[in-house]
């Protein structure tokens, strides 16, 4: 199906550091897929970009971001629809398939399906490109991307490169969710009487350091997050000096007082 992977080019992998920085900012894990539409959406280039979330053992599914914003309203009941036709790149996911597929190779008769008829005549997309997303955590993500024409073997090439850094972007957006409703349970608690100093901390040392609090080593950390211990380490070197902490219990010790860690 798929042919020998040809060369990125510079222009590729500066469109994904793009994309690194943009999840790695954002302070917000509810923007994170939207602002990974719009930038797959630039870096294809491609007429439309969806991420969805499906759990068809109950026929349900949402659309998490999607790219360009104006095809938003049209989403609305498309992926439950898409559930309920079987459309071909779900069966494809929920076997963990991995590589990224084009989804007319999936099923006989592309060009006569109801679902090229309605992307070609909604958005004037012709093709679309699979990307599964397996998260493990019983929700089935994938990313669909639509072009009018092929998307070629350097389009898959670089799908399949941007696949391992859209799997952690899952799994830190799944992290900040947890520090976020852990903070939440705090605070209804009674933990925290005001909002805390976060001492100029980045959403990346936010997740370190709430790991750290759950004992984890650096190693443990890296596959967590899917980076290395030497830039678990950086991180870590990073909270010490705005925590004013010179050790992991007096770091974790510090975060509890004011509030960052439960």
């Amino acid at each position: 199906m798929l042919g020998a992977m040809p060369k990125l080019h510079t222009g590729d992998y500066e469109l994904m550091l793009d994309l690194v920085v943009a999840v790695l900012e954002s302070e917000d894990p509810d923007d994170v897929w939207q602002l990974v539409a719009r930038n797959l959406h630039r870096a294809f280039p491609c007429t439309t970009v969806i991420s969805v979330a499906l759990r068809p053992g109950e026929g349900a599914g949402n659309t998490e971001g999607w790219a360009p914003e104006d095809i938003g309203g049209m989403l609305d009941d498309v992926v439950e629809r898409r559930i309920r036709e079987q459309y071909p790149l779900i069966p494809y996911v929920a076997a963990r398939e991995r590589a990224p597929v084009i989804v007319g190779d999936l099923c006989d008769n592309w060009r006569q399906s109801l679902w090229y008829d309605e992307a070609r005549r909604l958005c004037g997309t012709t093709q679309q490109l699979g990307l599964p997303l397996p998260a493990g955590d019983g929700t089935l993500r994938a990313i669909v991307m639509g072009r009018d024409g092929d998307f070629g073997a350097h389009g898959i090439a670089f799908a399949t490169r941007v696949q391992p850094l859209l799997l952690a972007a899952d799994r830190h957006v799944r992290e900040l969710c947890r520090l976020r409703e852990a903070a939440a349970v705090a605070v209804a608690a009674g933990a925290r009487k005001a909002a805390p100093d976060d001492h100029g901390l980045t959403p990346r040392e936010r997740t370190v350091l709430g790991l750290l609090a759950e004992g984890l080593t650096s190693e443990a950390m890296g596959r967590r997050l899917a980076i290395s211990p030497h830039t678990v380490n950086r991180h870590l070197e990073k909270v010490y000096r705005k925590l004013g902490a010179h050790s992991r219990v007096t770091a974790v010790s510090l975060a509890r007082t004011a509030g960052l860690v439960v």
